[in-house]
């Protein structure tokens, strides 16, 4: 039997959960909704999809309109479809994630977001929407994923020390790691390049500068691998 116009009464939204690193903190780009619901209220990037475009270009579009934000790749997590999770009615979203250098973007808050911030993750308790049982769960994802495959390029500095690697494994899996294992450990991957730089302008003595190798990162990101300490 046909269905009637009466009985569409869904909507899609997409939603980002744009991940940064900044020194020792791992970091969610949140901004502050300028309208109705939630007014006032900090929220992941998101909003309706159109009628007349492609899931695919939804998150990217959304995430521009709302940050400025643009060529950000970014991988579907999962879709939130809970009866209630949107006061308007029913709307089912479907997350994407990703993960940014914070030195490398400006982001500036437009469309009907009021404001536009990196925040601490471990200073979040709740968000517009379901969008703390997205992030939530987002993060999960991400430190599963950290185990399996590396991760770097996105959110550290183009040369870095071992101690600021240890740093963002440290932020992501929220847990102290073991300095001498976890060295053996990225080593052994043969993940790095030696650039034969140290640290300029510190007061403790320079530690050695690092880069990753591309070429190896593309193979263990493709393979997999255990990264367990």
């Amino acid at each position: 039997m046909p269905f009637t116009n009466n009985e569409f009464r869904t909507a899609f939204s997409v939603d980002n959960v744009i991940f940064g690193f900044d020194d020792a903190d791992l970091k969610i780009l949140l901004i502050r909704r300028a309208e109705e619901p939630f007014a006032n209220h900090w929220a992941l990037p998101g909003a309706l999809v159109n009628q007349d475009e492609d899931l695919r270009d939804a998150p990217i579009r959304v995430l521009k309109e709302l940050t400025g934000l643009d060529n950000v790749f970014l991988e579907q997590v999962k879709t939130f479809g809970k009866v209630n999770r949107h006061p308007s009615g029913r709307v089912i979203t479907i997350a994407y994630y990703s993960l940014i250098n914070i030195h490398k973007v400006a982001p500036q808050a437009m469309s009907f977001a009021d404001e536009v911030s990196w925040i601490k993750i471990k200073d979040v308790d709740s968000l517009a929407f379901d969008h703390k049982e997205i992030l939530d769960f987002s993060l999960v994802k991400l430190r599963r994923n950290v185990k399996l495959r590396p991760i770097g390029f996105e959110l550290l500095p183009d040369t870095f020390t071992l101690s600021q690697l240890q740093s963002l494994y440290e932020a992501v899996l929220d847990k102290e790691l073991d300095k001498r294992n976890f060295r053996k450990k990225i080593l052994s991957m043969k993940l790095l390049l030696d650039v034969k730089q140290y640290q300029q302008g510190v007061a403790h003595r320079p530690a050695k500068l690092f880069s990753f190798n591309p070429e190896r990162y593309l193979t263990l990101k493709a393979e997999g691998f255990n990264f367990e300490i």
